[in-house]
């Protein structure tokens, strides 16, 4: 199979593309990929870097209210015709978009060509982009209940995040505490704002560690390389606390007991399929307050606990983590509700899915 895969913009969009890919790999070495993304986003490097072949093209959105929409719509059309001409060349048997404005031109040049088309929608709360087009594909595959109102019911299929078959998969290492030096005995709460962590609330977590006087548990957290030597001298030694400027996320988050995380797709993804029990810190940062939706999903679900960024300013988190990490009821809930979110099989269903669509039109 020849698939084509549009996606871009940010990791949320960025990683479940790339898991479904590694899967098609795995299921078929024959399989011909290539990604088309934005010139000047971060895909341009983790995709190439990620071993397979991309191609960069020119795309603006409309979410930022000071953007020149005439000048973003130049660009669409350009990247339009394109896309025509790279579909035409690679000549795809599939085209799977993951969102981001790059996805627009993309998927919509294959439409035009009579090539079957596909969407995934990540997020709780689909994208102005996605919208669009989930009335020009054949099917439209989300990971939440409430987002198939979003797209026409009878195209779209709740079959969860790739990402959440890639942390499936993953061995587990049970010496992963061990090798870390800390007490695989003692319950462990995992926290992490991103691959890149987060300045704004590092700085607010720099007293709340300070506050920790408990020695029945311990707590992993990591920085972001950016932050880590600067925070680690704020932060007073502890035994039971390390502090780490990056870590195999997957395996950590497979050998805690509670996670303190941000609300991106992936990271609901990677929680929901390892079952782990979640306090939500989700960014205020990002478009369309997705990560906030996104948690306020898992908090509807049982399977996590919200607190906004701006509260850390009035409460104490680790206050928070303790009424949760000591209470073992509430922890046994938390993840037997998130097990029930979680989609470990997502990216071979999609790609069931699709196959299926494409026997059904031959």
């Amino acid at each position: 199979m020849r698939i084509l895969i549009a996606t871009g913009g940010t990791g949320g969009h960025i990683y479940p593309a790339l898991a479904l890919a590694d899967i098609a790999l795995q299921n078929d070495a024959n399989t011909k990929i290539l990604f088309i993304g934005n010139v000047d986003r971060m895909e341009k490097s983790i995709i190439p870097d990620a071993g397979y072949d991309f191609l960069g093209i020119a795309a603006k959105g409309f979410n930022n209210a000071n953007a020149n929409k005439l000048n973003s719509l130049k660009l669409i059309f350009e990247a339009y015709s394109r896309c025509k001409e790279i579909i035409r060349e690679f000549k795809p048997d599939v085209v799977i978009g993951f969102g981001g404005y790059v996805s627009v031109p993309v998927l919509l040049a294959a439409s035009r060509l009579k090539v079957p088309t596909f969407l995934h929608e990540q997020n709780s709360i689909a994208g102005m982009a996605n919208k669009l087009l989930g009335h020009f594909v054949k099917k439209v595959f989300v990971c939440y209940e409430g987002t198939v109102r979003d797209f026409p019911s009878q195209k779209t299929m709740l079959l969860g995040n790739p990402r959440a078959t890639i942390a499936h998969n993953e061995t587990i290492d049970q010496t992963f505490l061990k090798t870390l030096n800390l007490n695989s005995d003692l319950k462990t709460v995992f926290m992490v704002m991103g691959s890149l962590g987060s300045s704004s609330v590092n700085e607010k977590m720099i007293e709340a560690l300070n506050s920790v006087t408990s020695t029945d548990y311990q707590i992993v957290y990591v920085t972001g390389k950016d932050d880590y030597n600067q925070f680690k001298e704020k932060v007073n030694e502890k035994e039971n606390i390390k502090i780490l400027p990056y870590i195999n996320q997957i395996q950590m988050l497979a050998n805690c007991d509670l996670v303190v995380s941000r609300g991106g797709a992936t990271s609901a993804a990677e929680i929901t399929a390892l079952n782990v029990p979640a306090i939500i810190i989700p960014s205020p940062f990002v478009p369309n307050n997705h990560q906030f939706l996104n948690a306020k999903e898992l908090l509807d679900n049982g399977c996590a606990l919200l607190v906004e960024e701006k509260d850390l300013d009035t409460i104490n988190i680790i206050d928070v983590i303790e009424e949760t990490i000591f209470d073992d009821t509430k922890l046994v809930q938390m993840s037997g509700c998130a097990k029930k979110l979680g989609f470990p099989q997502a990216a071979y269903d999609i790609l069931k899915a699709i196959k299926k669509e494409m026997r059904v039109n031959q």
